[in-house]
């Protein structure tokens, strides 16, 4: 397992981090200890959750496993605000006061007093940019959260956050979280070359497409019973379009080809691009977790890479365009 630095912060990340979407929704506790527990033995010390997974019920049960396991110190804990967490209006957005509330709730769950990360979990348009910081550096200068991050953000919105961090004497974004996969790669046209320069450290979820790359999925054939896309079929109008199962058929053939889990060759694709901090996987079983570390065992050639990455060529943009 490689640990890397997340941007200009202390903290070091394992390469592959765990994410805690599926923990108190589509998995139970004991299950979800299971595979935190082998996640954590296979040298995995990141694991993000957000308080709108589950409306709280994905952090509690990682609080209940950091706490049962005594690990707080081993581990890497990363959580989100800003997503609806409850049915109520109110239960969502970037506020300062929202925030404020929002972390309590977060800490008393996770069972700990800091975060090592906290992050925004989407772009609040109804807020100012100012008030949402300078909430964030309350707490970081609190010690309630070591770093900050924000997830789902464009380019420009994460450069407009650093300008006034920087602008203001705040603490500063230190990490970005946004979807990346083969058959998702908006983040190469802007994201990723500016925080290249910017040294924010990117951390990418989805890279099995929430599924779609597992070889589970048909183009002709009815969407099994009980998978993601089934269970939220609104996944169905992110990814079934001509293009992606071009991708998705093409990955396939190589796959085929090369005698490999289609899976870990997505894996494998993700995990060598340049300038990717750690990727989030998510599990719903302890095998997920062996598949992306024998997805980063084989690894993949620079010309392999390239092929896989010519089935959806991505215009990138240029050095002046991110200066």
């Amino acid at each position: 397992m490689d640990y890397r630095q997340l941007g200009q912060s202390e903290l070091w990340v394992s390469s592959f981090g765990l994410g805690g979407a599926t923990f108190g929704r589509e998995i139970d506790q004991a299950t979800s200890f299971q595979i935190l527990n082998h996640a954590l033995e296979r040298g995995i010390n990141f694991f993000d959750t957000a308080d709108a997974y589950g409306y709280g019920a994905s952090e509690t049960v990682l609080g209940e496993w950091v706490a049962e396991r005594g690990v707080r110190d081993q581990v890497i804990l990363a959580t989100k605000v800003g997503a609806p967490a409850g049915a109520d209006p109110s239960d969502w957005g970037c506020s300062r006061e929202r925030i404020m509330r929002q972390v309590e709730a977060s800490l008393k769950r996770l069972r700990t007093d800091y975060l090592d990360l906290y992050m925004l979990h989407r772009w609040d348009p109804n807020v100012p940019l100012e008030e949402t910081l300078e909430a964030l550096d309350r707490l970081v200068q609190q010690g309630k959260a070591r770093t900050i991050g924000s997830s789902n953000y464009m380019a420009w919105q994460l450069c407009r956050g650093l300008w006034l961090s920087e602008l203001h004497g705040w603490a500063r974004f230190q990490a970005v979280q946004n979807g990346y996969s083969v058959v998702r790669r908006d983040i190469e046209r802007e994201l990723l070359p500016f925080c290249a320069y910017a040294n924010v450290g990117l951390v990418t979820y989805s890279p099995l497409g929430a599924g779609f790359l597992t070889g589970k999925y048909y183009r002709d054939r009815a969407v099994p019973q009980g998978t993601r896309f089934d269970v939220l079929p609104g996944h169905q109008t992110i990814y079934f379009d001509d293009a992606r199962w071009r991708v998705m058929e093409g990955l396939r053939a190589k796959a085929e080809e090369l005698g490999l889990p289609m899976a870990q060759l997505a894996l494998a694709w993700v995990i060598t691009q340049p300038a990717i901090t750690s990727v989030l996987i998510g599990a719903r079983h302890i095998e997920h977790i062996d598949n992306a570390f024998a997805a980063e065992a084989w690894g993949m050639s620079t010309e392999l890479s390239d092929e896989l990455s010519a089935l959806w060529p991505v215009p990138v943009a240029t050095d002046a365009a991110v200066m």
